[in-house]
């Protein structure tokens, strides 16, 4: 008892001073952030651009789908360039040309080295030099300039309107034919793009060398390289990261060295389990999860043939009707629907189920909120295609279109419906789980806590979503999104699978039940501990101060740590108790969470430390390494444990006849290995590919048409196919297994009514 509340008491320190940290910086983060101007005017006085202009012209990009196409800062699809460091390379390229021909030659590439030397000089004196005025707000810039800043701004007027002459870089970029019909939000929309560049490549006030972003992205004309503190914290996270998992290692052995194996149950603890009316009512969660995870897997095929025909899908014309920034939306925002589902289902049906007790109306609770979820989940992809379509007005597009901003790109009239369906769900979590958190009896009561309160964090924690308006600076826009994405899905939800999982495998006899009590306790410390302010490597290069560099980077290593370790304990207990007969019936689902701990490791931990450190991700923050992580992350890691979760579920709901191992060990085998091919055949070389580029020319030639449609890179995205294939075959065979499964149920409720309100399972630990 001592030591749980020790652990108590660090878990209650880690949360308020890591949250309290994670504010300061954010006040920061506002405090810094790079000026929207009020004008950006010329020499001579002339208006290029207002600041409402600026403002409209960021709506009008969100209203294309935002970082569905293209990105901004880093952030966002891989496929069109990221604007703002094409832009910089396109207003520098252009100023040197222009000062090449006044001077008597053909271009800039026409001078010998030296007048080229001399040029560069000056054009870095042009664009770091900050002319920003606060007093009028204003930018002023060179008459030269300003000619530039017109040339480039027909450019991209041009690309997403009709110019015929730019219709191959379209179709290479996925961008549909007159993506933006309005000329007045394609000219309001460059002024957006020519404000973030200003912002890459502008000094900071009283700090020569060091731009808005940090000199990111990699520009060798214009001087952006990397800053003192991306290089020095670098090598302190790596540092810690070694430290850290010697430490785990050491404390892993020590508190398990003397620790017994618990001695199994002689038959299935949960086999004489009866269902409560909610948990029957959990099914259609679990079928929706499956149907979800197959259109995302559809989604995701059309996606990436894009890459190689931007209009077309094996030649017929799409782009029209479903573009690459609606099909890369729903496929990205599916995968969080299916996932979450998945996890909430599992809570609901795992609750009644603790405490014995059905709350009254509990089932009327857990069919209103699957109607919610279906709801939001069509309204929203409605709403998305819509905007893209520009079916929406600009402010029209935020409520109930596309809000432009990866993984939260639903409207706000969605998110808030999404927000009473988790209110919702919070009740319903609370009302089952009453009764065994007021037990001080229960054994398992610490790891009902911590479960009960991981369900209030995900239940509140997505109104961060809430924390920007239409108009919100995107620095701090960045900033609560990164709440949702990272601290939501990837924190919380983290939280409250470890806490099922233990559960699960305390009422099998699997794991005793005061291991799982202090293992719970330690691995939320040590999770949120470097998870809350591991938020900050998102956030890098975003407008913020060199501040968020230092804590990101030592805070993200220490993320990494527990990562090795994760599911060691479930799996060995399980591997030494594979004689027992009964265990054989949860074969499947225990070896997804094996699976887990596999891409914990792999996509979690070494994909993501790979991005991770400052240095690495100044070179290739918004390249194909970063969709390495993302796809072995999200999918290796959540969307298994998704899975795992789902098929306990389904173990105690259908009849255990109807069980067919043969479907779920084919599902498993192509969902991993189809995924590993994915990423090693394709992501990773991809990523490789522009990492070399993006650090020998720069970030803008790594994303640029001119590379991505080379033929070793076709030749690349095409080796995905063979991934994709195997893959594809995992949800069809999860469907067959489950079409199957309700079939048996259908055919045992003819032939038996439902059984009584079943007891409490306990806890069933070895002496």
């Amino acid at each position: 008892m001592k030591r749980q509340s020790r652990l108590w008491i660090a878990l209650t320190l880690v949360f308020l001073a890591s949250f309290g940290w994670l504010g300061m910086l954010g006040r920061d983060i506002m405090r810094a952030a790079p000026p929207v101007p009020e004008s950006v005017i010329s020499a001579s006085g002339e208006v290029l651009y207002t600041g409402a202009e600026i403002g409209r012209g960021r709506q009008a990009w969100q209203s294309t789908g935002g970082q569905q196409l293209g990105s901004i800062w880093g952030h966002g699809a891989y496929l069109a360039p990221d604007w703002s460091a094409d832009w910089l390379h396109r207003e520098a390229v252009a100023l040197l040309d222009l000062w090449a021909r006044r001077a008597g030659a053909a271009g800039y590439a026409a001078l010998d080295t030296e007048t080229q030397g001399a040029l560069r000089a000056r054009l870095v004196a042009e664009l770091r030099t900050n002319t920003h005025d606060p007093a009028t707000g204003a930018i002023k810039v060179s008459a030269d300039r300003a000619a530039v800043i017109r040339e480039v701004a027909a450019h991209y007027a041009g690309l997403f309107g009709n110019e015929p002459r730019l219709a191959k870089l379209r179709e290479a970029y996925a961008i549909a034919d007159n993506a933006m019909p309005s000329a007045e939000n394609r000219q309001a929309m460059t002024g957006f793009f020519f404000w973030t560049a200003w912002a890459t490549a502008t000094d900071r006030p009283g700090e020569p060398g060091l731009s808005y972003t940090s000199n990111w992205p990699h520009e060798p004309l214009v001087n952006n390289v990397p800053t003192t503190p991306s290089v020095v914290w670098s090598v302190v996270s790596v540092i810690l990261l070694v430290a850290g998992i010697g430490a785990l290692v050491w404390h892993h052995a020590a508190a398990g060295a003397h620790e017994e194996a618990p001695s199994l149950p002689g038959t299935d603890p949960l086999l004489g389990m009866r269902l409560t009316p909610s948990q029957k009512a959990t099914g259609k969660y679990f079928l929706t999860v499956i149907g979800l995870f197959l259109a995302q897997v559809g989604l995701g095929a059309l996606t990436a043939h894009y890459q190689v025909e931007g209009h077309e899908f094996f030649g017929i014309p799409l782009s029209q009707l479903l573009p690459y920034a609606v099909t890369r939306t729903w496929h990205t925002q599916l995968a969080v629907f299916w996932i979450a589902t998945a996890w909430l289902a599992t809570g609901l049906y795992i609750a009644p189920a603790i405490s014995g007790y059905e709350p009254r109306f509990q089932k009327l609770g857990v069919d209103a909120l699957w109607a919610a979820l279906v709801l939001v989940v069509v309204g929203s992809m409605f709403g998305e295609w819509l905007g893209v379509q520009q079916k929406l007005g600009l402010d029209a597009n935020f409520y109930f279109g596309h809000q432009g901003y990866e993984y939260v790109d639903l409207g706000r009239f969605w998110q808030i419906l999404l927000f009473v369906g988790l209110m919702l769900w919070l009740v319903l979590m609370g009302r089952a789980l009453m009764p065994a958190l007021r037990d001080r009896a229960e054994a398992a009561r610490p790891l009902l806590i911590i479960l009960f309160l991981s369900t209030v964090a995900i239940g509140l924690f997505y109104a961060a979503g809430f924390m920007w308006g239409k108009h919100t600076h995107i620095s701090l826009v960045e900033y609560w999104r990164w709440w949702v994405v990272h601290l939501w899905v990837e924190g919380f939800f983290e939280v409250f699978a470890t806490c099922v999982i233990s559960l699960l495998f305390t009422r099998l006899g699997l794991v005793r039940v005061g291991t799982a009590n202090n293992a719970a306790l330690f691995s939320t410390i040590v999770f949120l501990g470097g998870g809350i302010l591991g938020t900050l490597h998102h956030l890098y290069f975003s407008g913020t101060p060199s501040s968020v560099i230092a804590v990101g980077a030592v805070f993200s290593a220490l993320e990494v740590v527990p990562l090795s370790l994760v599911g060691f304990e479930a799996y060995e207990n399980w591997r030494h108790s594979r004689e027992k007969g009964w265990v054989a019936a949860y074969r499947w689902p225990i070896l997804f969470f094996v699976a887990v701990s596999f891409w914990n490791l792999v996509g979690a931990g070494f994909f993501g430390f790979m991005i991770n450190p400052p240095i690495s991700l100044y070179y290739i923050q918004g390249l194909n390494t970063t969709a390495t992580h993302g796809h072995a992350a999200l999918f290796g890691v959540y969307g298994m444990l998704g899975i795992g979760l789902m098929l306990f579920c389904l173990r105690g709901l259908a009849p255990r006849h109807a069980w067919q191992d043969g479907y779920l060990k084919a599902a498993f085998w192509a969902l991993n290995g189809g995924l590993s091919m994915m990423i090693l055949f394709s992501l990773l070389p991809q990523g490789a590919l522009q990492a070399w580029a993006s650090v020998s020319h720069g970030l803008w030639y790594a994303r640029s048409a001119e590379f991505m449609h080379q033929p070793l890179m076709h030749l690349v995205v095409w080796m995905r196919v063979p991934g994709d294939i195997v893959f594809s075959a995992g949800p069809v065979l999860l469907g067959i297994f489950a079409w199957k499964l309700v079939r048996a149920v259908r055919a045992s409720a003819r032939q038996r009514g439902a059984g009584p309100l079943p007891a409490p399972v306990p806890a069933q630990p070895a002496e």
